[in-house]
């Protein structure tokens, strides 16, 4: 079977919602058009968007299982961000001058012991992944649904937050690229780490609540914590739904 490109997403606030998008452009050592481009930051985080910075100075899935709900539209024109969730009337807003808004939405959805959302940031070089370094984080079907059958329920791959979803894999197959190229479309990968997963996978898309033990799993089938790979673009070109996927060296 033809390995190719089964869905693309991307993820314009860090952990508020993802959007599925047909086609993207990559460019090298960039990170995803528009993904992570904003994030946002907690009372106890010193982020003030000038660099990088760690995930943990930002609100997030493992903090606050409710974020996951959160569904995101992307209007490039004017930057302007429409988000969605079951619990919560929909937000039309843009980041840069409308932080407070979005504030005031979102407050019912953290979680009262935890550090409260109190602004939103961005770099101008890059998107804020948990990568120290520009990345495109990628997942393999096969490893999603060998998990989704050890749960014994049905999963949705929007618990991994990925960029690319693959298909036409062997499940684990992916964590034998490390150090690899990848040509995707007409873009090319190198394959730099797999992906140590936390508490944000344990909640339903759906829901926003924590339903399946995902962690327990990966770590009593397969001796790990880890899921999907993350990936540095390292030649550029354009990639498509239903794109081809070849493994270069």
């Amino acid at each position: 079977m033809t390995t190719r490109v089964a869905s693309i997403w991307r993820h314009p606030i860090k952990s508020h919602g993802r959007e599925a998008l047909d086609e993207v452009t990559l460019t090298a050592g960039q990170t995803m058009p528009w993904d992570r481009f904003w994030a946002v930051r907690h009372t106890q985080s010193a982020a003030d968007g000038t660099r990088w910075e760690h995930c943990a100075n930002f609100s997030r899935g493992a903090k606050a299982p409710a974020l996951q709900a959160i569904r995101a539209r992307l209007d490039e024109t004017d930057a302007v961000v429409t988000l969605t969730h079951p619990d919560r009337p929909d937000l039309r807003f843009q980041p840069d001058s409308e932080a407070a808004r979005f504030l005031d939405w979102v407050r019912p959805l953290m979680p009262a012991d935890r550090a409260a959302s109190a602004g939103i940031v961005r770099v101008a070089e890059r998107g804020m992944t948990d990568t120290d370094y520009p990345s495109i984080s990628i997942i393999n079907r096969s490893s999603h649904l060998a998990v989704a059958q050890r749960s014994g329920t049905e999963l949705s791959e929007m618990r991994w937050r990925g960029n690319f979803v693959l298909e036409g894999l062997a499940p684990w197959q992916e964590f034998e690229w490390l150090g690899k190229r990848l040509r995707i479309g007409g873009a090319e990968l190198l394959i730099r780490e797999r992906i140590g997963r936390c508490l944000s996978t344990t909640a339903n898309p759906a829901t926003g609540k924590r339903d399946v033990d995902t962690l327990g799993i990966l770590e009593s089938g397969w001796q790990h914590t880890d899921f999907g790979i993350c990936a540095e673009v390292i030649g550029s070109g354009a990639v498509r739904r239903e794109d081809p996927v070849v493994l270069a060296s």
